[in-house]
Parts: structure tokens; C-alpha cells; sequence
């Protein structure tokens, strides 16, 4: 059996298809994780997102910033905007079984035997393993529940930026969402800036990416990510400080669609199709 942890797919089908062939993806044996983002920009969103559900328990997700927005707009809490690709999913005839799957799944995944943890954006620097995965479980009771649309109408906005263990309510869910979604850089004291989205050389000299700041106690985790195209600045490598894995390389702006085989770490990638290169 071998496990790969695959980047953001973004809707980018026809890739996906052809990273699975080159890794020789084996459903009887191998599983796949994925990195959350799984549809808008690319054109297949609809396409992606049949196939994984199709995997049974092949799979493991965490949800990306995408995700969320995807839910986020069926359900009336926010605006289909020029940008969003996923009109294939709105029209679907399987849409609600789609979406209710879709809000099943996960923020953050852990395997012990691994040691392998893996989020859309990262770790929040106020955050060990556990409390990571506390307040993962937190969400994710919500986004399953009968509230859900209540916290799509209250999830965006970049305030709080610290955690505390006393934040209460919507404030408490959306700097959750944010740190698991949204995140890559942070000041010197662990404040989300969720503003600045470029390559380390570009960044104001006050702030570090989140994996910098990461607590004592998570500095033996392998982590795996996605979010962060702009920080692969070369698609061949994925690895970007001891144990930090970044998998967002970038397919959809015509660059690669990258899986990491975890038991070896070794790298796998396919080129975008050209067509939005």
C-alpha cells in the first residue's frame, strides 16, 4: 500500500487523471490524500469532485478556502463571482449529494503511523498537534450540522488574528477557518496577516511564513500543505523547510500537478495541460 498527498486540484481534471497514471494509482491498495481546494479555477470542478466522492474510503480530504467558498455560495452567503469556474457543480443533478458529501469532510488529518499531518494552508503558531486537531474536530462539527449556514454567514473576515482559547462563537469559527484555510504569513508574535499572498522575497521584512513560528513540539511533525502556489517558486520541489512539504505547485497557472508519496517522499508531477498557461 503507499499513500500520496496530492496539491490543490482546482477543477483540474484531466491532470488529475494523468498524475494518477503516472503514479499507478491502485484503488484495491494505495490511497490518496488531497490537499483541499479541490475545484474552481480549472474547468472541471463538477468532474473532480464526482471522481474523489467516487474513491469510497481511498480518499481523504481537507477542505481549502475554495471548498468552503463553493459552500459558502450555494448557499446563498455569498456571491458567484467572475473569477468562480464551478457553475458545472451548480447545475448538476447530483449537486446536494455532491455538497453534503463535500461538507463531511475534514480540516486537518493526522496519521500516527506516518507521522504525517496535513491542512489546506498549515498550523497555527498558537497550536500543538492536539489542540490542532481540537479545534479541527470544532469546525467540523459545525460545517456537519444543522448550523452551517449560519457559520458561511459569519466565516469571512480577517479579525481575530491571534488565537485564544477564549474566543467565543462565530469569532472562535472564523479565526479556525482562517488559520486552516487562509494562512501563510504571520508577524514575529503569531497575527494571521491575511493580506500578503507572494513568494518569501517579496514579503515586508515584519512577517514570516506560519511553518517559521511553529510550536517546539511540532518541529518532529511532517507536515503537508497546499494554498501556496507563489511560494513554489520551482515546481520540481515541494519540500521548503525540514519537514514542511508544500504541494500547491501550481497546476492551474500552468504549471505541474504534484502528489508526494509519504512512506518515501518521493515526488511525482504531471505539467498542466497548457490551456491557461
Amino acid at each position: 500500500m503507499s499513500t500520496y498527498a496530492i496539491g490543490d486540484v482546482q477543477g483540474c481534471f484531466i491532470e488529475l487523471k494523468m498524475l494518477l497514471e503516472k503514479i499507478k494509482f491502485n484503488p484495491a491498495k494505495d490511497q490518496l490524500w488531497f490537499a483541499g481546494d479541490l475545484v474552481n479555477r480549472g474547468p472541471k470542478s463538477l468532474e473532480v469532485l464526482r471522481f474523489i466522492k467516487s474513491l469510497g474510503d481511498k480518499h481523504i480530504v481537507v477542505l481549502g478556502n475554495h471548498d468552503l467558498h463553493l459552500l459558502a455560495v450555494t448557499q446563498g452567503a455569498q456571491k458567484y463571482n467572475d473569477e468562480d469556474t464551478f457553475v458545472d457543480v451548480l447545475d448538476a443533478d447530483d449537486k446536494d449529494e455532491l455538497l453534503h458529501w463535500l461538507r463531511q469532510q475534514k480540516l486537518c488529518h493526522y496519521d500516527k503511523n506516518l507521522n504525517f499531518v496535513m491542512t489546506h494552508a498549515g498550523i497555527s503558531p498558537q497550536w500543538n498537534l492536539i489542540k490542532t486537531q481540537q479545534c479541527a474536530r470544532e469546525l467540523e462539527q459545525v460545517l456537519r450540522g444543522d448550523t452551517y449556514l449560519e457559520l458561511f454567514k459569519h466565516m469571512y473576515g480577517n479579525q481575530p488574528d491571534f488565537w485564544s482559547d477564549d474566543l467565543l462563537s462565530w469569532d472562535r469559527y472564523r479565526y479556525i477557518a482562517n488559520a486552516f484555510t487562509r494562512m501563510r504569513y504571520c508577524d514575529k508574535h503569531g497575527h494571521l496577516n491575511l493580506i500578503e499572498n507572494g513568494p518569501l522575497e517579496s514579503a515586508p521584512a515584519h512577517l514570516k511564513p506560519w511553518y517559521e513560528l511553529l510550536k517546539p513540539e511540532n518541529k518532529n511533525l511532517k507536515i503537508v500543505f497546499g494554498h501556496w502556489a507563489a511560494l513554489m517558486g520551482k515546481a520540481h520541489e515541494t519540500d521548503v523547510a525540514p519537514n514542511i512539504f508544500g504541494l500547491d505547485t501550481g497546476c492551474f497557472w500552468g504549471r505541474q500537478l504534484t502528489a508526494l508519496r509519504l512512506e518515501d517522499e518521493k515526488i511525482f508531477q504531471v505539467g498542466s495541460n497548457g490551456v491557461r498557461s
